[in-house]
C-alpha cells in the first residue's frame, strides 16, 4: 500500500511527546476508528489474504484500530495505541531488489487446486497490528514481537513498521521473506519514509551485540556476506544500498515526497537546491532522518502529510502551467482512507498520556481530530461507518469535502483552511480543558465525555463547512445561467 510515514522523536517535538504518523493510501478504503476490547480479540487468527494461522496469547490489552469497514480482504487495522500507551502504525510498503528477494524469497500463498491443499503464505499489512499491538508494553517490545513472528511465519511483502512509547520511537523494515532490521529514531530527529527502503546508516555491531539503538536478524551479517549483497564502498554500511531500490519509478513516485518533507522540516538546508546544494526531488541521497530547524508540532505533521508540493512548480493545483505541474506523486492524494498521528505525551498523567489524531479521507482537505485512546468507547461519529455515503459520520463527510474542493479548488480552499484550523483549535482547547480537569479530580473516566464533546464540535464545524462548500461548488457548475446572461 502506497503510504507516507513521518516519525518524531521526543526532543524534536514542541512538548516532548513522541509521534508516529502515516497516511494509509489504499484504494479508497472506507475506514473507521474503533476500540478493540480483550473479549473481541481473537485467540486464533487467520489471515484472509495469505491464509496464515497464528495462535495468539490469552492476555490481550485493549487497543484502538482503524480497520476497513468492508472486511472481505481482511481487517487492515492500520494503526492504533494500546492500554500501555504504546503506538503502532503498519505498514509503509517499501521497496527491495531482486538480489535480496532471491536470497530470501517472500512467503506467498500457494494455491493447491486439483485436490491439493493450499500452502499458506506469511503475514503482512493486513495482519501486523492485530498480531502485535495488544501484547506489547514498549516500542522495543513491538519490534521484538514482530521480529519473532516474521522469523516464524515470514512475510509476503516488503514493509516498514513504526512503534512509539513515551520515550522512544522505533522504525523496523523487513528484508526479504524472513529478515529484518530496526533502528531507534534519535530523540532530536524526525524520520521520513515514502514507500522506499529508508535507513541510510546502521550500527551492525550494536544490533548484533548490546542492541541499544539498533536491532536486526541474528544472521544478518552472514546473510549479507553469503549472498554478496553489500554494494557499499570504503567500509561504509548504508543499508539502503544493500536492501533498497534505485529505480526510475522511485524518482517519480517516492523520492520527491522525501524531498518535500526535508524542505518542510529543515528549509535552511533543503530549500537551497537552486544554489547547487545537491538535494532535489530525484536525489538518491536524501536522509532517512534529520534534525528539524525548529521543534515540530502536531500541526506541522498534519500539514506535511497533507501537502501537494505547494510553493513549488510541481503543485497539481497551480493555476498556471509550469511544465512541471503534477509531474511527481505528492504526499496528500485522493485515495487515502485514513491518516493517524499516534502521540504519546510524556508530560501528561499516565492514564491519559495517549492521543490519537485521526484524519479521514484525502488528508489535504480533511481535519485532524484528537481522541483519548484510554476511553472505554469511541464516539459514533468516528466508529459507526458503513460503505454507504452519509454525512452522519466523519469519514464520508471528509471524502465529500475533498471531492468538491478538488473540483473547485480556487473557490473552496480558503473555506477548507478555516475549517481545518477551527477543528484543530477546538480539539486542542477541549483536550487542554479535560487534561486539567482529570489531573485535578483524578476522574479519568471523563475521557469518554471529552471525546464526545470533541466529536460534537467537529460535527458542527464539518456540517457548516459542507454547507458552504456545497453552495460554492453549486455556483460554479457548468450549466449555470441567469436571466440576464447574454
Amino acid at each position: 500500500m502506497s503510504c507516507t510515514t513521518l516519525l518524531v522523536g521526543r526532543n524534536a517535538s514542541n512538548d516532548q511527546s513522541t509521534m508516529i504518523a502515516r497516511t494509509d493510501d489504499g484504494h479508497f478504503d472506507v475506514k473507521k476508528l474503533i476500540l478493540v476490547k480483550p473479549a473481541d480479540q481473537p485467540r486464533k487468527y487467520q489471515s484472509v489474504l495469505s491464509h496464515a494461522v497464528v495462535e495468539l496469547p490469552g492476555d490481550p490489552m485493549p487497543y484502538t484500530a482503524c480497520p476497513n469497514v468492508d472486511k472481505s480482504e481482511g481487517i487492515w487495522a492500520a494503526s492504533g495505541i494500546n492500554a500501555a500507551n504504546v503506538g503502532m502504525t503498519a505498514t509503509e510498503t517499501i521497496t527491495s531488489n531482486p538480489r535480496v528477494l532471491a536470497a530470501d524469497p517472500l512467503v506467498t500463498l500457494e494455491k493447491g487446486g486439483r485436490g491439493r491443499k493450499d500452502i499458506p503464505g506469511g503475514i503482512g499489512e493486513e495482519d501486523f497490528v492485530v498480531l502485535v499491538l495488544p501484547y506489547i508494553r514498549s516500542a522495543r517490545e513491538g519490534v521484538l514481537r514482530l521480529a519473532s513472528l516474521l522469523e516464524t511465519y515470514g512475510t509476503y511483502e516488503s514493509n516498514g513498521i513504526a512503534f512509539n512509547d513515551e520515550k522512544e520511537v522505533w522504525w523496523m523494515e523487513t528484508i526479504g521473506g524472513h529478515h529484518w532490521m530496526a533502528r531507534r529514531v534519535p530523540d532530536d530527529a524526525c524520520a521520513l519514509v515514502p514507500n522506499q527502503f529508508g535507513m541510510d546508516s546502521f550500527d551492525l555491531e550494536d544490533a548484533l551485540g548490546a542492541g541499544k539503538d539498533y536491532l536486526c536478524s541474528a544472521d544478518l551479517a552472514d546473510f549479507i556476506r553469503d549472498n554478496a549483497l553489500d554494494l557499499n564502498q570504503e567500509g561504509l554500511f548504508n543499508p539502503r544500498n544493500i536492501f533498497g531500490s534505485h529505480t526510475d519509478m522511485d524518482h517519480v513516485y517516492n523520492t520527491p515526497r522525501a524531498w518535500y518533507m526535508c524542505r518542510c522540516l529543515a528549509p535552511s538546508v533543503f530549500c537551497r537546491d537552486e544554489e547547487g546544494a545537491g538535494y532535489g526531488p530525484e536525489s538518491d541521497t536524501l536522509p532517512w532522518c534529520l534534525v528539524p530547524d525548529r521543534k515540530v508540532t502536531v500541526e506541522d505533521v498534519k500539514y506535511i502529510l497533507s501537502s501537494h508540493f505547494q510553493g513549488t512548480d510541481y503543485d497539481p493545483y497551480l493555476n498556471r502551467d509550469t511544465g512541471k505541474r503534477g509531474m511527481y506523486r505528492s504526499i496528500g492524494i485522493n485515495r487515502t482512507g485514513v491518516t493517524t498521528i499516534c502521540q504519546i505525551r510524556s508530560r501528561a498523567p499516565e492514564q491519559i498520556r495517549a492521543i490519537e489524531w485521526v484524519i479521514f479521507g484525502p488528508t489535504t482537505f480533511s481535519a485532524a481530530v484528537p481522541v483519548y485512546t484510554a476511553a472505554g468507547k469511541i464516539p459514533a461519529y468516528l466508529s459507526r461507518v458503513t460503505t454507504d455515503v452519509s454525512t452522519d459520520n466523519l469519514y464520508w463527510a471528509s471524502r465529500l469535502l475533498g471531492v468538491m474542493t478538488d473540483a473547485h479548488y480556487p473557490a473552496c480552499i480558503q473555506q477548507i483552511g478555516r475549517y481545518q484550523a477551527a477543528v484543530m483549535t477546538a480539539g486542542r482547547r477541549i483536550i487542554g480543558e479535560y487534561d486539567k480537569k482529570m489531573a485535578e479530580t483524578g476522574d479519568y473516566s471523563l475521557t469518554e465525555e471529552a471525546n464526545e464533546k470533541i466529536c460534537g464540535e467537529v460535527r458542527k464545524l464539518t456540517t457548516d463547512t459542507l454547507n458552504k462548500i456545497t453552495l460554492e461548488a453549486s455556483t460554479h457548475m457548468k450549466n449555470g445561467y441567469n436571466l440576464a446572461d447574454n
